[in-house]
């Protein structure tokens, strides 16, 4: 299968200004890539990276050194040169990230939160918004939900509202963050038959899930992110 996605001597640190200027190293000489139709596991304890890295392939943070490419149809783009505007188209056609925060938006209904991201991609109101029920439905979302903003919901139902909304559009490439933390069993399951339908249209995901029991159903392989800290570099 192609490659998607391919890391190459990627790093990056923070500078702390308020501490004197101090350099803080995240991640050196990050390399590996993604297939269609792979899901790589991010691995290593909490402070390792793993988070850095998947802002990174997003475009919110900026690489130190070396490249993110992706590749699309015939084209080969470097997210770690990219302007701002050719990320955000990106984001649009290209990169999907499906996180267990929502970002809710004031007066807007569930339904049509999760359907944007698929109408922006050329489907239609009408069927975006069936292919949004459905996909609510499936995550357990009470009917009499669908048509209020999810601003009021609990916790659980606003997580597996953005779900939905992540996993609506057609992405080549999908990063998945913790997105089955604080879900129940149910939910869980719902997850990983999403995760295997994608995988099935050739989706190459990049992960980080706590979850040992989903993340040994989901990850064709984990990439252990210690061996990318400053400690291991040196």
């Amino acid at each position: 299968m192609p490659v998607r996605l391919y890391l190459n001597n990627v790093g990056k640190a923070f500078t702390m200004h308020l501490q004197g200027g101090a350099v803080i190293p995240v991640v050196e000489n990050v390399e590996f890539s993604v297939s269609a139709g792979e899901c790589v596991v991010l691995g290593g304890p909490s402070g390792a990276g793993k988070s850095s890295i998947l802002k990174m392939i997003y475009g919110n943070y900026r690489c130190d050194e070396g490249q993110i490419l992706v590749t699309i149809d015939d084209e080969i783009i470097n997210v770690a040169g990219a302007e701002p505007r050719k990320i955000l188209g990106l984001r649009d056609s290209t990169i999907g990230y499906v996180s267990q925060f929502l970002r809710t938006i004031p007066r807007v209904s569930a339904e049509d939160v999760v359907a944007e991201p698929l109408i922006a991609q050329g489907t239609s109101e009408t069927e975006g918004r069936d292919v949004a029920r459905a996909l609510l439905s499936r995550l357990n979302v009470p009917e009499r939900l669908w048509t209020l903003p999810p601003a009021t919901f609990s916790g659980g139902e606003q997580q597996r509202v953005n779900i939905a909304r992540g996993f609506i559009a057609h992405y080549p490439i999908l990063l998945l963050d913790e997105p089955t933390a604080s879900l129940d069993a149910a939910n869980r399951a719902v997850v990983v038959r999403l995760v295997e339908e994608k995988k099935a249209k050739g989706v190459a995901m990049v992960g980080i899930l706590h979850d040992q029991d989903v993340r040994d159903q989901i990850a064709d392989r984990i990439v252990d992110v210690t061996k990318f800290g400053s400690e291991a570099a040196a």
